[in-house]
């Protein structure tokens, strides 16, 4: 018997998807991107990104000192992810990028600068504080916020680049 679970899947496979989605394992380019050498540029990439998002998340954590700040990137990060998808991933100028625009941007800067686990010790604090109201408010705010401003963000990308605003 095999060790791995399924012997006959690739064992970056979850069922019968990569555990990237946006790498089809079936694709002997794309598979590259996963092995050897070539794993270890894009982590290089992905961490020098979340070091660059995470410095400016502290940043703005210094600059306003509130669970409001932190509302503030998570929505500011949403807004950004969701014009960079469009710009990577739906034909905007961006799409013949560097294959490894979107590991560092994306997943490195933007997962840097984004955080959920702020906002959960920020919601766990205001109920430690007994401010249940504000503590809901900026739970459902901050999903409601962010949610908006990934399809606003896309949105205003989208129409920019229907606009002819994106062409050079």
């Amino acid at each position: 018997m095999s060790a791995h679970p399924h012997p006959h899947r690739h064992p970056d496979t979850y069922g019968d998807e990569a555990i990237d989605p946006d790498v089809d394992l079936h694709v002997p380019a794309q598979r590259a991107e996963t092995a050897g050498h070539a794993k270890w540029v894009v982590l290089s990439t992905i961490s020098a990104g979340g070091a660059l998002g995470a410095s400016a998340r502290y940043g703005a954590s210094l600059a306003w000192p509130s669970v409001w700040g932190i509302f503030a990137v998570n929505v500011l990060g949403c807004a950004l992810i969701g014009v960079l998808m469009v710009l990577v991933s739906e034909g905007g100028r961006a799409e013949s990028a560097h294959p490894l625009v979107r590991p560092f941007l994306g997943v490195g800067v933007l997962g840097g600068f984004t955080t959920f686990s702020t906002y959960a010790v920020d919601f766990a604090r205001l109920l430690d504080r007994g401010e249940a109201g504000v503590a809901l408010a900026y739970a459902a705010g901050t999903l409601a916020g962010a949610m908006g401003a990934v399809w606003l963000g896309a949105s205003v990308t989208r129409a920019a680049i229907r606009a002819g605003l994106g062409a050079e």
